[in-house]
């Protein structure tokens, strides 16, 4: 009988695809009301309407009193959201355009500075977490955070159709109704339901959501379940929530026996909010806004009359509009109710499905059995012959990928001493000079000879000039110490002059003079491969931000790579070791950044194959007469995956803080780990410290963990290199800005982090603002105040 299960599977199948594909979730009005709290205050704003005016005004009460409320009252809000110590509220300018200003409040509130943090599309939801506020921008219901230090959705493909913010995390409703979660908080991340959903809401730590039927599901939070009944919103706070029947009443729950006061048991509500301990609501019968929650309010108290239950429209869906708010918005205008429609009916009836088939009758059922158990037997033969052939070709594969890559095994650089000295030291032209060589007498290994040989019959390094060892000799004084310049990824750097006149730099592979002959085999062979992935990497590669190579010599005794002489020196250099560099500003310093993710991006996105660096580094940044930065040494780069969402799976390789944590934890490299390594770099530049330094007791410390939550408290003044000037008001904004990109670059999952083009993009509005008036800087796509 086993066989006849699937007599009928495919009508099923797709009529339960049709009806769950034409489900549409709920659309949720943007708030009117807002929870903010500082220390041990509550300021609870509302968008209030005042009898007579043409539009609603921002009113803003603190419990106790205290806090400030220097808000313009001709501005026209169309929503606001409030979390720890901020209120942000979206303009109303016009439908195509909505600013986001911010104010955020000290704890006695006497002290608020205000900020434009978003000037750009429309905002068709606004959100607001503890400590990040997000919108969905209208027509294509992008994710936008603020700032997006949590957040990054440039790797992510779907759009929501309605999200909802909570600390560390955020979750949302894609357009076929599943739900899904971003962020660190893995106890609502990794256990969001399975489903069709038409609402969600988010708390502190755990998050709800309604389902086509009404009911509750919520995750992320231990303890006492969610009430059973029809709902059709919710407002979640800390290990508590409330949320709005379909008859419009409130029913509460959460940890303490948390439950709505009973004054407010039998009131119809329009809307709900919450933010961690406060709730609350505006009454349908008076629009009045109570609160309850905790020892301040008193749910007898009205907070506010006449407050907006949503905000003001030109159109609603089919459940209408609210009675009487016409009064309430500007002419022509009107607020919608919630919609209830998707209740129930969020699976349209459509057809019905099909009548089961008459039982099958003994005989009928042994007749297709045997005709599908004939069709089985040639289907498992075919499965088995072409497994076993996979398997064999995989085998196959494998061993071959395993001889060419053998070479490519772990190695991580060693960023040197804390001093900044010694043979260790960061690298490349410019560095600290290297110990004496030892004598090369030894042959080229197998390996070398056999890709050396690839790579001349691919033609690759056919416009390369092959050097004799004589001229390199005699350009080098015979590798005269006096002539180094540093150190690379598999030899030391000279720089010297050519017969022509030509000023080069030479790096010349160095072999192995340890006395293990298993451990000098090995580094020999790392050599030989980085000497290789340079030649090989660089033989095709032409951008003006990538250093040049133009020639190289191999005998049986040396191999020299033969580069074009960039006469400024490293990145490094100039951060930490010159006082009177040129690059003591803001635009000098945006600028190398700039060009230096300029040849990133053309490693990762053209670049065929794409090519992973796996050292971005200071010390791998050279400045060339005209300051122009060019990235250099490709010993430890690798061809990668043709996709973002492949990866590469081999051991860890690169310099110690810089290489991406995620890469060393589970060994799998994608282009984002360029982009992490990049990131410290931008940290690099605004703190002028190196990526592993001492701090004042002289404990070594990572740039990282130090600099970056200076920058996500909006306090990066606290960490920028005090040899620079301060910022004008013309550079404040982008050198914030960058901040907050290099905050993104450095974010511990690799899917979280902006891809080298946005990186280039955010780092090319910043330029221009250094460079122009500071409001041509939004922060549309990166970073904000709240």
């Amino acid at each position: 009988m086993a066989c006849c299960f699937f007599s009928q599977p495919l009508p099923r199948l797709f009529f339960y695809f049709v009806l769950f594909s034409s489900f549409i979730p709920f659309v949720f009005p943007l708030s009117t009301v807002s929870i903010s709290e500082t220390s041990n205050q509550t300021l609870v704003c509302a968008l209030v309407h005042v009898p007579g005016a043409t539009q609603s005004v921002l009113n803003c009460s603190s419990f106790p009193s205290g806090i400030q409320s220097p808000f313009n009252s001709n501005t026209s809000f169309s929503a606001i959201v409030g979390g720890d110590g901020f209120l942000c509220g979206l303009i109303s300018l016009s439908p195509a355009t909505s600013p986001l200003v911010c104010w955020r409040f000290s704890v006695n509130g006497t002290n608020m500075s205000y900020k434009r943090i978003y000037q750009g599309l429309a905002l068709s939801q606004l959100e607001a977490g503890n400590s990040v506020t997000c919108g969905l921008v209208n027509a294509t219901n992008r994710l936008e955070c603020w700032p997006r230090r949590k957040f990054n959705t440039s790797s992510v493909d779907q759009n929501f159709s309605s999200m909802a913010v909570g600390e560390d995390f955020v979750c949302g409703l894609l357009e076929s109704g599943n739900i899904d979660c971003l962020g660190s908080n893995n106890a609502v991340v990794r256990q969001q339901p399975k489903g069709n959903y038409s609402a969600i809401a988010a708390g502190s730590r755990h998050a709800c959501a309604i389902n086509f039927t009404g009911a509750l599901d919520c995750w992320g939070m231990a303890g006492e379940k969610p009430p059973q009944g029809e709902f059709i919103s919710m407002a979640l706070g800390e290990n508590r929530g409330c949320a709005l029947r379909t008859n419009e009443t409130v029913v509460c729950w959460g940890q303490g026996n948390f439950s709505l006061p009973e004054r407010l048991r039998e009131t119809y509500f329009s809307t709900i909010e919450a933010k961690r301990k406060v709730f609350c609501g505006v009454l349908k019968s008076d629009l009045s806004l109570y609160c309850w929650g905790n020892e301040n309010f008193n749910p007898n108290s009205t907070v506010f009359k006449y407050v907006l239950p949503g905000p003001c429209r030109s159109a609603c869906g089919p459940d209408g509009i609210i009675e009487g708010s016409g009064g309430l918005c500007p002419g022509g205008q009107q607020i919608c109710s919630h919609s209830k429609s998707n209740i129930h009916n969020s699976v349209p009836p459509a057809v019905a499905p099909p009548p089961p088939p008459p039982p099958p009758t003994l005989e009928n059922n042994q007749e297709r059995c045997c005709s599908r158990c004939k069709w089985s037997g040639k289907m498992i033969a075919f499965l088995v012959v072409g497994c076993v052939g996979s398997l064999i070709l995989l085998l196959v594969v494998g061993f071959f990928l395993f001889k060419y890559c053998k070479c490519r095994g772990c190695r991580v650089h060693d960023s040197g001493r804390l001093d900044g000295t010694g043979p260790g030291a960061p690298v490349e032209q410019g560095g600290g000079p290297s110990q004496p060589h030892a004598p090369q007498t030894e042959e080229a290994s197998p390996v070398l000879e056999k890709r050396l040989s690839q790579l001349a019959s691919m033609g690759n390094a056919g416009h390369l000039e092959e050097f004799s060892l004589q001229v390199i000799l005699e350009a080098t004084n015979n590798f005269s110490h006096d002539k180094t310049i540093g150190t690379g990824s598999f030899g030391s750097v000279y720089q010297a002059k050519l017969e022509d006149g030509r000023e080069v730099a030479i790096k010349r592979a160095e072999i192995s003079n340890t006395s293990s002959y298993a451990v000098g085999t090995r580094r020999q062979e790392d050599k030989d491969c980085a000497f290789i992935n340079e030649l090989e990497s660089l033989s095709r590669l032409h951008h003006k931000n990538l250093v040049r190579l133009l020639g190289f010599c191999e005998d049986s005794n040396e191999r020299v790579l033969v580069y074009e002489y960039v006469h400024n020196g490293t990145l490094h250099d100039h951060l930490h070791k010159r006082d009177n560099s040129p690059l003591m500003s803001w635009a000098a310093r945006i600028k190398v950044a700039l060009d230096a993710a300029r040849g990133v991006e053309y490693l990762h996105r053209y670049a065929v194959p794409p090519i992973i660096h796996r050292d971005i580094k200071s010390s791998n940044i050279l400045l060339d007469s005209t300051w122009t930065a060019k990235v250099s040494d490709f010993g430890l780069s690798l061809m990668g995956p043709e996709d973002d969402m492949s990866h590469l799976s081999l051991s860890a390789a690169g310099t110690v803080g810089y290489i991406d944590p995620e890469y060393y934890r589970l060994q799998q490299l994608t282009t984002k780990s360029d982009v992490y390594s990049f990131g410290v770099v931008l940290l690099e530049i605004l703190s002028g410290l190196k990526a592993i330094h001492k701090n004042e007791n002289g404990v070594p410390r990572n740039v990282v963990d130090f600099v970056v939550p200076y920058i996500v408290q909006d306090e990066i003044h606290r960490v920028l290199d005090a040899r620079v000037p301060p910022p004008t008001p013309f550079e404040i904004e982008a050198v914030i800005y960058i901040g907050y990109l290099a905050a993104d670059c450095v974010t511990l999952e690799g899917r979280d982090r902006p891809s080298m083009a946005g990186v280039v993009n955010s780092l090319e509005k910043a330029l221009a603002a250094c460079l122009v008036h500071p409001t041509s800087l939004s922060r549309s796509t990166t970073g904000g105040s709240t």
